[in-house]
């Protein structure tokens, strides 16, 4: 604390002493001169504590004032710094002090404007995407609907085959804006979770019963790691992490390779926690990808993996509903070996009663 106040206020503490001297030095010589030195020194000594007092508390103050009244004006000029930056206490008058809050200062907004830039780029890339994934869609159902209204509606099997198409156009709109609702709920904490003790085996096999036939299309296998002859409980919102689970689940089937195997597994992590992991052995994922995954409409093949359908917004609505349940989700991947999914979970502090 003491080199704090001493580098404070060296400027002026060296300024007033300094002035002091000068002052001295010339009522001493008159005084000298004078020869009323003898008779008059006490009231030399206080004269030289007063003028170093005097001189001091001037220059502090007012140079505190110069630099608080130009450095704050600058700041407010360019709205830079929040008004809590300044406070009514006094500013250092060392200049390193104040040239390192500068810096510093300097060096935190490079770093704010890099993020915003990185964001902007997001923005421009989440606003393609979207405008991909609805206008495809939108100009399928208008490409039926005008054919229709050119003629073709006069043929009953043409017409019934394209109003078929543009319903199934319409659903995949209804399934994005659906996906987004539900994503941007969570974003702003709307969509409340309603928790409840269940068994999570039960409940991973009543999704692979969901989707059987869709994995049985690639002739995927659904399976456990292992036998699970007792239930085990957790406490979540059940049918949101059946969500999760769905989805991380169709996503192992959509890139999973034929004859392929999506494994599920169910392990004790910690004594109040299990972590479930969705292993399968499909075409894998670059690591350049991995940090990128869970951002809405992110996808990994930008031409290809449009082909498979969905929203793209799956695995973004998988990670905001395990973060909303105060949990963490992982990902592992290696090319052409495999990929593996894993969040956890709370446990149930006590079996339900059946």
């Amino acid at each position: 604390m003491a080199i704090k106040l001493r580098k404070s206020y060296r400027f002026a503490f060296r300024s007033s002493l300094f002035i002091t001297i000068a002052l001295s030095i010339g009522v001493w010589a008159f005084l000298y001169y004078e020869r009323f030195l003898e008779a008059h020194w006490p009231w030399f000594l206080l004269f030289i504590l007063l003028t170093f007092l005097v001189s001091f508390l001037i220059l502090q103050i007012r140079v505190e004032k110069f630099i608080y009244g130009r450095i704050k004006q600058i700041y407010d000029d360019v709205s830079l710094l929040e008004s809590t930056s300044f406070t009514s206490g006094p500013i250092t008058t060392d200049m390193k002090t104040l040239t390192e809050e500068i810096e510093k200062f300097a060096q935190d907004k490079k770093i704010e404007i890099d993020t915003l830039k990185i964001r902007e780029e997001y923005r421009k890339e989440f606003l393609g995407n979207v405008s991909h994934e609805l206008k495809t869609p939108l100009f399928t159902v208008q490409g039926y609907i005008h054919t229709l209204l050119d003629g073709a509606m006069e043929d009953k099997k043409v017409r019934k085959k394209y109003l078929q198409r543009a319903a199934k156009g319409v659903e995949r709109l209804i399934y994005i804006i659906k996906d987004l609702d539900l994503i941007t709920k969570l974003e702003i904490g709307e969509l409340h979770l309603e928790p409840e003790d269940f068994d999570i085996i039960e409940l991973i096999q009543n999704v692979f019963e969901l989707l059987e036939m869709k994995a049985s299309k690639k002739r995927i296998s659904l399976v456990f790691d292992m036998d699970y002859p007792d239930p085990v409980y957790v406490h979540a919102d059940k049918d949101k992490i059946q969500q999760v689970l769905t989805n991380l689940l169709v996503n192992s089937i959509k890139y999973g390779q034929l004859d392929g195997t999506t494994e599920v597994s169910v392990e004790n992590l910690i004594k109040n926690k299990v972590i479930v992991r969705v292993t399968d052995n499909g075409e894998g994922i670059e690591e350049e990808h991995l940090t990128r995954l869970f951002e809405r409409f992110y996808r990994v093949d930008k031409s290809g993996s449009r082909q498979e359908g969905g929203s793209g917004l799956g695995l973004a609505i998988v990670k905001h509903i395990i973060e909303a349940h105060n949990e963490k989700i992982y990902v592992e991947s290696v090319v052409d070996v495999g990929s593996e999914f894993s969040f956890t979970l709370e446990k149930a502090l006590a079996s339900p009663k059946a």
